[in-house]
């Protein structure tokens, strides 16, 4: 019997963090939840709560480039935050480019909202909706 492994996303930015759960067996991912974030980083407890209750395989972090794939200052804040995830938890981290998660997370947000499915604020949604099309895009090249 073929074990399914889980992932968790992330797409890190600076007030929020948009987290979303995939799995192997489908290859889908849906929004989980966003964790708040602060100059002094992401809210750790939030994350470890996630770490415990998911028990992921590996992570995946969104890479914020420009559209001629150079990078950005949130692209090096992307790559601070795969890498203290990667020393926290001791799992393995892979970064995925995001370039075209923000369109498509307000496009299936949109979906949702004339469907009547969205609870939390827009822009916690968005993250979290983002976090799910950076987990499938990356999902969907494995």
């Amino acid at each position: 019997m073929t074990r399914s492994c889980i992932w968790l996303g992330f797409d890190h930015g600076a007030a929020r963090i948009g987290v979303a759960v995939g799995q192997s067996l489908t290859g889908t991912a849906r929004p989980l939840t966003t964790v708040r974030a602060t100059g002094n980083g992401p809210d750790w407890n939030g994350i470890d709560q996630l770490i415990q209750e998911w028990q992921p395989t590996s992570l995946i972090v969104g890479l914020p480039l420009h559209n001629d794939g150079a990078e950005s200052n949130s692209s090096k804040a992307a790559r601070a935050f795969a890498a203290q995830l990667s020393a926290r938890y001791q799992l393995d981290v892979h970064l995925h480019d995001e370039r075209l998660s923000s369109q498509a997370a307000e496009q299936l947000f949109a979906e949702a909202r004339s469907q009547q499915r969205v609870r939390a604020s827009k822009a916690q949604q968005m993250d979290a909706m983002a976090a799910a099309v950076i987990l499938e895009s990356w999902l969907a090249d494995q």
